[in-house]
Order: structure tokens, then C-alpha cells, then sequence
């Protein structure tokens, strides 16, 4: 080979046609993510009935003309081509929705509610759409978390950030007690023991007069380097409200234990939980132990929602038996099924759609849990893989051509 052939190949040459696709998705997924934060703003600033639902006609059109045009498929690409840049960009726009509202309480504790939720339908994604595990119960669960925070903040004086790992640690725990008829059950089965779990769990609240019976539990605040949680402060002559604090910490949490899901699904143990999710005779045949995967998904699982919920305690500051029925482990799992069942990127858009649209929507308080059971009636229906389906797997992905 000559040295012109050498030249012509010489990696300082090939940046130059390689990096255009790279450069072309940064744009597209900073335009997407300005446009979003920009929507969610007019949103969730919006207080009359006329506007919201002005929002939500343009919100419907613009989805209708961007699949028209191709343009969330535009996206998408951008999105698997940037995986890091996207979730840069997620956090940035959540950022910049708590500065624009940093004296709404109102719109920062929907924020730190979709966050939260948001992070407990991860653990129920580990369970449902990785291996197949059915948790009918994830309110129960994360009860367990807010109040092992109720108690241990109030009674010892353990770190706070310990104390929401011990939540989570006692929902994983506690859990376990259902490992054995779960694994021995399977389908609506396995679903029946977790209802009827997250039933007993409610009216165990209720007769307990230690854990505050019906009444409940008041939950102190957080305390982090001096900075108390529950009490608004002031930036620069600025006054922010309290709820900015919880929503940069549940955003910490969220996207932590995005991280961690995403890392899980890409690996070996991922690939394993979607052998015995799909084919439980397939995977005993080629040598995985299938009890011992559905024993992991399930703790992991109820962990994160432990996580969750000991931060959701802390910011409504109070825990009753009310705030975890079986109703909310309907709304949790309606999440789930909205977002694409095993698709972590989906939860983020149907828990805003499940949780702030009727807050948004005056007139169907009432009826939210009617919404929600037409909601996942209609999902089932007509859209059985949700809003973003889970991809296949790609056991061989193959490289842009060059």
C-alpha cells in the first residue's frame, strides 16, 4: 500500500463525514427538547378550562403531523444515536421547568409526584417487562417505604439519605415474604397473592394505633447539610418555594435509578430476565435458574419503590392508609401499560398524562379513577403496546454504513 492510499484512509479524514449524523442529532434533540419543555410550560401554567383544552387540541395535531412528516421517528433515531445526550437534555429541560416554577408549590409538587411515580414504575418495569413477575400491588409497597421513613425519622437519628435506603431496603424486604406463593403461581394467579397483599397491607395500617392507625403518621422533613427541606429559602433576593428542593431530589432519584434500570436491561442479567419473561420452559432448558432472576426482578423492584415512596412521604409530610389502596397500585400499573410495557423511556409521558391531566382537568377529579380504568381499557384495545413499544432485542446490531 502507498502512502496516498495511507492518506486517503487516515483517521483524522473520517471524523469529518462520521460526525454529521452526531451533529445533525444534537439538533434535532435540542429542537425537540426545547419545543417539550416550552409545551409543558404553557401547560402547567394554564389555570382556565378553555386553555387547557386548547393545549392538549394543539398537543393532539402536532403528534398527528409529526408521525405524518416522520418526525418522531427523526427523533427516535436521534435519540438511539445519542442515548447520553437525550438524557442530558431530559434533565436540563426538568431543570429549567423548576426554575420557571420555583414559586408554584402546586406545579413543583405535581413535578416531584412524576418524578416519584415515575421512579416506582421503574421497579414495576424490572418486574413486569424484564421478567415477568406481576406486582398488582406497588402502592403497598411503596407505603412500606413511607412509612419505614414516618418511623425512623421521627425515632432515630439516622441520616436521612440512610433512611431512604432503609426504606427501600424494608420494602425489598418485606417483599420477600411473597417470593414463595409467587413463584409458585403463575398468571392471574401470582396476580391474585399481590392483591390480596396490598389489601391486607392497607387494613394492617388501619387497625395498628402504633403506626397511627386510620389517622396515620406525620412525616419529618429532610435535613441535608444544614438545609431544611420543608422550608422555603431565598436566592439572590428570590423567594423559592420548599418544593424545589424535594423536586431536585426526586430528580436525583429518577434519574439515578434510570440509569441503573437502563445499565440492567442492556446487560447479560437483562438478556437473562427477557429469556425467562418470554419462555420459562426455553430458559430451564439451556441452564437459567429461573426462580432465582424472578427472586432478583421482585426485590429490586419493590426497592425502588421503597425509594420512592420514603421520598413522597417526605414531601407530603404526612402518611395515611388513604394514600396507598389498591386504586393507586391501579394507577402505577395503568402508567406502566401507557408508557410500553418494558420501555423505561415511555413512563416519563403517561405519568404526566395519568397524573397531571386530571389535575389540569377540573371536571374529571371526580371521575379520576373512571379515567384511569378507561384509560388502560382504551390502551388495551387500540394501542396494546403502548405509547413508545419496547424494541426487540438486537443480539447483533449491525453498524451505519459508512
Amino acid at each position: 500500500m502507498n502512502v496516498s492510499d495511507n492518506l486517503s484512509k487516515s483517521p483524522s479524514t473520517l471524523p469529518v463525514g462520521a460526525s454529521a449524523p452526531r451533529r445533525s442529532s444534537a439538533v434535532v434533540l435540542g429542537v425537540a427538547a426545547v419545543a417539550i419543555v416550552a409545551y409543558l410550560y404553557l401547560f402547567l401554567h394554564a389555570e382556565s378550562q378553555v386553555a387547557v383544552a386548547v393545549l392538549l387540541a394543539l398537543a393532539v395535531a402536532a403528534v398527528v403531523v409529526a408521525r405524518r412528516l416522520k418526525l418522531t421517528a427523526s427523533v427516535e433515531d436521534a435519540a438511539a444515536r445519542r442515548p447520553g445526550l437525550s438524557r442530558l437534555w431530559a434533565v436540563g429541560g426538568t431543570l429549567a421547568l423548576i426554575v420557571l416554577f420555583h414559586e408554584s408549590h402546586f406545579v413543583l409538587l405535581m413535578l416531584c409526584a412524576v418524578l416519584l411515580y415515575t421512579t416506582a414504575c421503574l421497579g414495576l418495569t424490572v418486574q413486569f417487562g424484564f421478567s415477568g413477575v406481576s406486582n398488582f400491588a406497588g402502592a403497598a409497597f411503596f407505603g412500606i417505604g413511607a412509612y419505614t421513613t414516618a418511623v425512623l425519622a421521627a425515632h432515630t437519628p439516622i441520616p436521612p439519605i440512610l433512611v431512604i435506603v432503609l426504606s427501600g431496603i424494608a420494602a425489598a424486604v418485606i417483599g420477600s415474604l411473597l417470593i414463595a406463593p409467587v413463584l409458585r403461581t403463575r398468571g392471574h394467579y401470582a396476580a391474585l397473592v399481590t392483591i390480596a397483599f396490598g389489601i391486607l397491607f392497607k387494613t394492617f395500617l388501619e387497625v395498628n394505633d402504633v403506626l397511627g392507625g386510620p389517622q396515620g403518621l406525620q412525616v419529618p422533613g429532610m435535613t441535608l447539610f444544614g438545609l431544611q427541606f420543608n422550608e422555603g429559602v431565598t436566592v439572590f433576593g428570590v423567594d423559592v418555594s420548599f418544593y424545589a428542593s424535594y423536586a431536585l431530589l426526586s430528580l436525583v432519584i429518577c434519574g439515578g435509578t434510570f440509569v441503573v434500570v437502563k445499565a440492567l436491561e442492556r446487560s447479560w442479567v437483562g438478556l437473562a430476565m427477557d429469556v425467562v419473561r418470554t419462555d420459562e420452559t426455553a430458559a430451564a432448558t439451556f441452564g437459567l435458574h429461573i426462580a432465582r432472576w424472578k427472586v432478583i426482578a421482585f426485590m429490586l423492584g419493590n426497592f425502588f419503590a421503597g425509594v420512592a415512596g420514603s421520598v413522597y412521604g417526605m414531601v407530603t409530610a404526612f402518611v395515611a392508609p388513604n394514600n396507598f389502596t389498591f386504586a393507586d397500585s391501579l394507577l402505577m400499573l395503568s402508567i406502566v401499560i401507557l408508557g410500553g410495557l418494558g420501555n423505561v423511556v415511555g413512563l416519563i409521558p403517561a405519568a404526566i398524562i395519568v397524573l397531571v391531566l386530571p389535575e389540569k382537568l377540573q371536571f374529571i377529579q371526580e371521575y379520576r379513577f373512571l379515567f384511569y380504568a378507561a384509560l388502560v381499557i382504551a390502551i388495551l384495545l387500540f394501542r396494546p403496546e403502548g405509547l413508545l413499544p419496547r424494541k426487540t432485542r438486537l443480539f447483533f446490531p449491525q453498524k451505519d454504513a459508512k
